[in-house]
């Protein structure tokens, strides 16, 4: 798989690259570091997080089509589907968008499947998965709507909190409009997805680091591709300035 996804970005004309593991700031994503201690400079080091901080700044240098597949490392809890270290692969590429990248990913993935088993579908469990683009699109609001009955487009932290509790949902006070749409899309809608869907235009309050919709500054143009119930990617067009 590892080799196939190589071959698909150096053909396109990608350049892998590799940035520090141990950096003095960690970012680009939130969750918690591990620490460590440097001896002979006697600084305080973090493993990193993500690799996108300094995969951001040589697409800055002009680095305009880069990937990396690398180790990162989260001190968090563990489950069958986390684990505090873990591979991932990142991609940025100049003057895109969301769109191009979706387009991209279902080709990727579905050139995959095809160099690896040669075949587009996939037998998970008692689950048939077809690789076979296009895949389906929708957005957040409307996932929601669809799986809840609930239109969250316009509601305030308040109301959004009382349909937690309608649902179900836990929530407590620290949980900000952001998280509250997290958590009902999480328990309400994200397992329902099997075959390969891209849930798109999330909430700002979700993303607030995310370029804005073109068409609603309520949204911004960020996605993550569901399949068998769980996030395998997550890409957003970049803010600019």
């Amino acid at each position: 798989i590892i080799y196939r996804i190589r071959q698909i970005l150096n053909e396109k004309g990608f350049m892998e690259v590799e940035t520090p593991v141990l950096q003095n700031l960690h970012g680009g994503a939130a969750a918690r570091p591990f620490k460590t201690h440097h001896n002979a400079l006697d600084q305080d080091f973090y493993l990193r997080i993500a690799e996108e901080l300094y995969l951001k700044r040589l697409l800055v240098g002009g680095f305009e089509k880069i990937y990396e597949i690398g180790k990162n490392f989260r001190n968090e809890g563990i489950d069958r589907t986390h684990n505090p270290e873990f591979t991932q692969m990142e991609i940025y590429v100049a003057y895109k968008d969301y769109h191009w990248m979706m387009n991209f990913t279902e080709e990727m993935l579905e050139f995959i499947c095809l160099e690896v088993l040669g075949t587009t579908e996939i037998q998970i469990g008692n689950k048939k998965v077809s690789f076979k683009k296009p895949f389906k699109r929708i957005s957040m609001i409307d996932s929601i709507k669809q799986h809840t009955g609930f239109d969250i487009s316009n509601m305030s932290e308040g109301e959004l909190r009382e349909t937690c509790k309608t649902l179900s949902i836990d929530t407590d006070k620290s949980m900000g409009k952001g998280k509250l749409i997290d958590e009902i899309f999480g328990e309400k809608c994200e397992s329902n997805y099997v075959q390969p869907t891209f849930i798109t235009d999330y909430p700002f309050e979700m993303s607030p680091l995310c370029k804005k919709h073109r068409d609603n500054p309520e949204l911004t143009e960020r996605f993550e591709l569901i399949i068998n119930g769980k996030e395998l990617a997550n890409a957003y067009s970049e803010q600019i300035g």
